[in-house]
């Protein structure tokens, strides 16, 4: 393919990124296409191609391989955009999908307007890493699951039942549950299940260890009962800079956790969340929030909002209430980490005249307690 050159304007690129092949298109500062083709997704073949071409704006879609090869294409002097694939409706709702039409659209959005791409910004290569630890200590944990569900229900079968307990518990309490016949079936799958244990159990010792060596700010975020090491660094990794955000409302759009719009007229209906942002992040608030509105939830604002929430007696009120405390535990706990202040949990509570009296002589800060609403 003969070097082209930019002749008065911006270039712009769009990659489809594949597994092992990628496809792109390359429009001069018309419009026009200068150059298409397909290139292998490495590392080598990529800097080959687009260390030969000149300064552009190059339109990637967010994925697998697209923190890596931003990376790369970024070090080659291009001006990288992530695109948002949820976001592509001309992408993935088109009648005539291919992957060298697709990297077409790519940089023909670019060309025109970078925001209709709805640009994502990736996490670092460390914090890429240390998220990874606790990537891979999740998938651990789900395997575990899997295989205790799998014994139970096996066991189910012969009419054995295994007693509630820890799931670090389970493989020693299920063994005497076992009948002879099933424990040739039986007994590698909890010999499976305790090395599991072990195996996370030095997870969580790395996890302890990142969060009180490498990063302190979660120190703020564990103040939160219901709040252990995993999220709150979970929390930091996904986010990596609380500047990011204007305010820390933000935040609950960003993971997804506020309801989607479809506003037409008069009509307004109260739609589900929209899943945005991470999945992981957003699951482990969820359990936060299980765990601040259960029985052993301690007794805060934000425990007291939420039960509010969910006395209103309309249908599935219940999990909306989750939802909701972990929508504004997701903004509490940006507030602890720009503010590094102490965490009362019971801010709003009721007070006495004396404790009145002597708060107005403090000067107030910023509150971190979010209104209702």
């Amino acid at each position: 393919m003969a070097e082209n050159t930019n002749v008065g304007g911006v270039l712009t690129i769009g990659v489809d990124l594949g597994d092992e092949w990628s496809r792109f298109c390359r429009l001069d500062e018309r419009g026009d296409v200068m150059e298409e083709g397909r290139v292998k997704t490495t590392e080598a073949r990529l800097k080959e191609l687009f260390g030969r071409f000149t300064k552009s704006v190059v339109a990637i879609e967010t994925g697998t391989h697209s923190p890596w090869v931003e990376r790369v294409v970024s070090g080659c002097g291009h001006e990288v955009i992530v695109a948002n694939p949820r976001r592509l409706r001309l992408i993935y709702q088109s009648t005539n999908k291919t992957d060298r039409l697709d990297a077409e659209a790519l940089a023909r959005l670019a060309r025109m307007d970078r925001k209709l791409l709805y640009p994502i910004q990736h996490r670092g290569e460390e914090a890429q890493a240390d998220l990874s630890v606790l990537r891979a200590r999740g998938a651990l944990v789900e395997a575990r699951t899997k295989l205790v569900n799998a014994v139970r229900g096996m066991l189910k079968s012969f009419g054995k039942r295994v007693k509630k307990c820890s799931t670090e518990n389970f493989a020693e309490h299920a063994t005497d549950a076992v009948p002879e016949p099933m424990k040739a079936a039986i007994n590698p799958l909890l010999e499976t299940i305790t090395v599991l244990n072990q195996k996370i159990a030095a997870y969580d010792t790395t996890v302890d260890t990142l969060a009180q060596e490498k990063y302190p700010e979660t120190k703020a975020l564990r103040q939160i009962t219901g709040v252990g090491a995993v999220t709150s660094l979970t929390y930091v990794l996904t986010l990596e800079d609380p500047s990011r955000f204007r305010n820390s409302r933000s935040v609950g759009a960003f993971l997804g956790l506020t309801s989607r719009r479809s506003q037409s007229s008069g009509d307004d209906p109260e739609l589900r969340i929209t899943k945005a942002g991470d999945v992981k992040l957003r699951s482990l608030l969820v359990q936060s929030a299980q765990y601040i509105l259960g029985p052993f939830g301690p007794d805060t604002d934000l425990r007291r909002w939420g039960l509010k929430l969910a006395e209103r007696g309309a249908k599935n009120q219940k999990k909306r209430a989750v939802v909701a405390v972990a929508r504004k535990l997701a903004v509490l706990l940006h507030r602890l980490w720009v503010t590094l202040e102490d965490y009362e949990p019971l801010r709003n509570a009721p007070r006495t005249a004396d404790t009145q009296t002597a708060d107005t002589t403090k000067q107030k800060s910023e509150t971190y307690v979010l209104k209702e609403g």
